[in-house]
């Protein structure tokens, strides 16, 4: 049976684009960059926050790409106090608890957004393991945050389920060996099993999803 379920932080614990596109929107203006749903799909879900500024603004320098990065975090945590979590997710979660499977966070996210989001989801103490994308050294699309989640909670990939909602972390999951389950949450679920997502779910309320982790063996 699966011993260990690996979570994406934002689109998958909760929906959090509409609050990262109008704080990028804000920050790439004066850049004169119109961040619109089409460009925040395409160009920056699921992506870091230094390949996002490089990509879309490419003659920033190393401190002006921090600088964006930090205002534009800090809107974002000013905003993150009234998130909820998916519908069907906390009980999904303390489900897995229960049963003695291991959870883990995996996300190309700060530090400090990390804290704010379970703190706004009450999910504060409901991870075994948190691995911050910034503290493995490469980010999602790379299959480095993944590989050290399964390595540090001591279960092999194949032994693991992660829940993703963009193809940067769908590759990034699935080219550490680990199964994926995409969640449309952000995208649709074409594109997410196009990236590699065996199955796609839109919340932790979908009976298959839900049957097919506590049924495994």
């Amino acid at each position: 049976m699966y011993r260990a379920l690996l979570f994406d932080l934002d689109g998958t614990l909760a929906e959090t684009d509409s609050l990262h596109l109008p704080t990028w929107a804000a920050v790439l203006k004066p850049h004169g960059i119109e961040v619109d749903e089409e460009l925040y799909r395409a160009r920056i879900s699921g992506r870091s926050n230094a390949v996002i500024a490089k990509d879309l603004v490419p003659s920033l320098t190393t401190e002006e790409i921090q600088s964006i990065a930090d205002a534009k975090e800090e809107d974002f945590r000013e905003r993150a106090v009234d998130l909820e979590p998916l519908p069907g997710l906390v009980d999904f979660i303390e489900s897995a608890n229960e049963r003695g499977l291991k959870t883990a966070l995996v996300t190309n996210a700060p530090k400090k957004n990390v804290i704010a989001i379970l703190a706004a989801l009450g999910l504060d103490d409901d991870f075994d393991l948190v691995v911050v994308a910034d503290e493995v050294g490469a980010g999602k699309p790379d299959p480095a945050p993944y590989r050290v989640a399964v390595e540090r909670l001591g279960i092999a990939p194949k032994d693991s389920l992660a829940f993703e909602d963009s193809p940067s972390g769908i590759a990034s999951a699935v080219g550490a060996g680990v199964p994926t389950v995409g969640i449309s949450s952000t995208q649709q679920p074409e594109a997410l099993r196009e990236a590699g997502a065996f199955m796609v779910a839109q919340d932790f309320t979908d009976p298959n999803l839900r049957s097919m982790v506590q049924g495994r063996t």
